[in-house]
């Protein structure tokens, strides 16, 4: 079963850590808009074929709008032997809405 990170635990917790990776899955037009620094951005639809970039050591919290198309790719992920895997809830709206209000909104 696919965690559900909240922004409070991310940014207190898992943020600053090495072994945590922020992965991004939104289109190349969202990040136009609004995008977070040290995220990689890896579009859903890219993800099958780019698993290899992907280390399976480390621990990937995955970030979208919503976190709907996040936790798709959570499952994805999980499902394809990845340890541990967890969705950011709320994604970029609510990383705008509670802890950097200067983030566009679309």
């Amino acid at each position: 079963m696919v965690r559900e990170v909240g922004l409070v635990e991310f940014v207190a917790t898992l943020a600053g850590r090495p072994q945590t990776l922020l992965l991004d899955v939104r289109e190349p037009w969202e990040l136009d808009i609004a995008r977070l620094p040290g995220a990689l951005h890896i579009p859903m639809a890219a993800i099958p074929a780019r698993l290899a970039e992907l280390d399976r050591d480390r621990d990937i919290v995955v970030l979208c709008r919503s976190g709907g198309r996040s936790l798709n790719v959570a499952h994805f992920l999980e499902a394809q032997g990845f340890p541990s895997v967890a969705n950011l809830t709320g994604g970029i709206l609510a990383w705008g809405r509670d802890v950097d209000p200067s983030l566009a909104t679309y």
